[in-house]
């Protein structure tokens, strides 16, 4: 399977070049969010434009990639859902868990947003200190 990584300052893009996000994709999938994690990216945006399908699988990859961005107090977006793809997230509930936003620009607010919500955090607790 392949996929593009597009990297900016304060997040990673992945995108599957895959139709169905299956069991396979996610085993690649996983191994490329621990590596960008660890290599210091806490937040990741998963673009799914080119896929139409998924199976329960390729869609608890991304519970991993949430507790990886989570724990280092990072996010987790998925982009350019398909209606099918969506449909399974709210039949896993897991559409409560994610960020799913409807293109890259969405996303980033969302993670400008955290990220001015994190440092805004520190700053209070730094006085409070």
């Amino acid at each position: 399977m392949k996929y593009t990584i597009d990297k900016h300052d304060r997040y990673v893009v992945i995108e599957p070049h895959a139709t169905f996000l299956n069991g396979d994709v996610a085993a690649k999938l996983k191994g490329e969010f621990l590596l960008r994690n660890t290599g210091g990216l806490r937040n990741i945006v998963l673009d799914l434009s080119q896929v139409t399908a998924a199976d329960e699988q390729g869609i608890r990859t991304g519970v991993l990639a949430h507790r990886l961005c989570s724990a280092s107090g990072g996010v987790f977006i998925l982009i350019n859902v398909c209606d099918s793809v969506v449909q399974l997230l709210k039949m896993s509930k897991l559409d409560k868990i994610f960020h799913i936003a409807k293109n890259l620009t969405k996303a980033e607010d969302i993670i400008f947003g955290v990220e001015i919500e994190r440092q805004l955090k520190a700053a209070t607790q730094a006085g409070n200190d």
